[in-house]
Formats: C-alpha cells, sequence, structure tokens
C-alpha cells in the first residue's frame, strides 16, 4: 500500500489568513508562516481523515540540518511531525522552540 501521496497545492490559511503557494519540490502540508497544518490526513496525502481539526505546532524536533514541526490536533488531540519546509518562518521556529 502507497504510504505518501504527493498532493501540493496552493490553499489559504484558516489560522492566519494568508495565502499560501505551492511548495514546489515536494507536498506543501502547512503555512509557511504560522506553520500552522489541518488534520486532512492518516497517511501523507491520502486525505482519509475525516477530523479536519487544526494541527497547532507544539515544538520542534532538530536533526542534524533538518527541523521537525510537531503538532497537535485541537479536535482529536492527535500527535503529528511533518518536515519543516525551506520557506518556513524561522522566527516562528524559534518561537516554538522558546515555549518549551
Amino acid at each position: 500500500m502507497k504510504r505518501f501521496n504527493m498532493i501540493d497545492e496552493d490553499f489559504i490559511c484558516e489560522e492566519c489568513g494568508k495565502k499560501v503557494s505551492k511548495l514546489g519540490y515536494t507536498a506543501r502540508n502547512h503555512c509557511p508562516y504560522c506553520l500552522v497544518s489541518k488534520h486532512l490526513d492518516i497517511n501523507p496525502g491520502d486525505r482519509a481523515s475525516k477530523c479536519f481539526g487544526i494541527l497547532k505546532p507544539i515544538d520542534i524536533e532538530k536533526s542534524k540540518n533538518e527541523f521537525k514541526i510537531i503538532y497537535k490536533c485541537s479536535k482529536c488531540g492527535e500527535i503529528k511531525k511533518n518536515k519543516a519546509a525551506n520557506d518556513d518562518s524561522f522566527d516562528k521556529i524559534l518561537e516554538i522552540m522558546s515555549n518549551k
């Protein structure tokens, strides 16, 4: 069974209201301005979740030169992780890291 379905599309962030453009090199799965996402998937890109809650960034993991955003769904409480994108707000990443 395929575990990753590439969906890279423009959207309007439900948290900050900004227009978010496609990422271009992989699937865009969160807002680069406020880092908020939406609980749409069970496996990346499958759009199989019935939750549709807002995934709020609660922490950042740093591994080598990569950051992972840790989310908690505001509706169902599920914890998810996503890689930070190249154009994500580094100031927002630092803010989340400092709120530990």
